[in-house]
């Protein structure tokens, strides 16, 4: 885990599919657990980024309708090339 801080990524300008893809494309470079906040304008931000975090076992932890867009905060799932240890 890490310790609560969030690193913004601001995706506001760019059209579908560009803010999934580069969403999926950061949070391959974090940490699991880290968290990540998008900043979109695309409205179909609004259904392709939770049903990404879905579909690859990313938390959505906070989506808001922000004025000309969305923020969506995500905690990076586990990597799911890692070994689960028991």
């Amino acid at each position: 885990m890490t310790d609560g801080t969030t690193t913004v990524y601001d995706l506001r300008g760019l059209k579908c599919p560009l803010p999934v893809l580069k969403t999926k494309r950061r949070l391959a470079r974090m940490a699991d657990g880290e968290l990540l906040t998008v900043e979109t304008s695309d409205p179909l931000a609004a259904i392709d980024i939770p049903h990404f975090c879905r579909e690859h076992g990313h938390s959505l932890v906070q989506e808001i309708t922000t004025e000309g867009g969305h923020r969506f905060t995500i905690r990076r799932g586990m990597n799911p090339h890692q070994e689960i240890r028991t």
